[in-house]
């Protein structure tokens, strides 16, 4: 019992580490946040793939919803002072993000909540419950990408022929 105590305070304390340590490399916070983002992706289209189903498990959609408001609880970390475009990385992250941390958080909140919601209904058997909340965890993941993520760079149209 005192080793697993000793492990648990050692990793707490190694986490806390890591923002400063972030921080001071750029790259490597941004390519950590994109993983984290990413994760958030799966987690989203395998509950989306599972609420397509005709009969859904709903143990699927309820292990990604908690993974998903795992993550979602840790996104406004992701985003230390000095790790967006101004320090060189490419990212989609809006200089918003720094300077309205408090809507950003708020967002992030937001999503955690929704996310919980979703888990909480599909520990039932209630499948229409799961689909109601799938819309609300669904605008939560809008709502921060509409004001803290650029939209994705259009393609250039084909020149003209001839």
């Amino acid at each position: 019992m005192k080793t697993s105590l000793k492990l648990a305070a050692c990793a707490a304390l190694a986490l806390a580490a890591v923002p400063s340590l972030a921080a001071s490399d750029p790259a490597a916070t941004n390519a950590a946040r994109q993983d984290g983002m990413k994760q958030i992706g799966g987690a989203q289209r395998a509950i989306g793939g599972e609420l397509r189903k005709d009969a859904p498990d709903l143990a699927v959609v309820k292990a990604n919803a908690e993974k998903l408001q795992t993550l979602a609880g840790q996104i406004p970390g992701w985003f230390p002072t000095g790790t967006g475009a101004e320090a060189g990385v490419k990212t989609a992250a809006k200089a918003e993000i720094w300077s309205d941390s408090t809507t950003f958080a708020a967002d992030a909140a937001a999503l955690e909540t929704q996310a919980g919601r979703l888990a909480q209904a599909a520990a039932g058997i209630d499948v229409a419950a799961v689909k109601a909340q799938a819309g609300p965890l669904g605008g939560a993941c809008k709502a921060c990408h509409d004001g803290f993520r650029a939209p994705p760079p259009t393609a250039a149209p084909p020149p003209p022929a001839g």
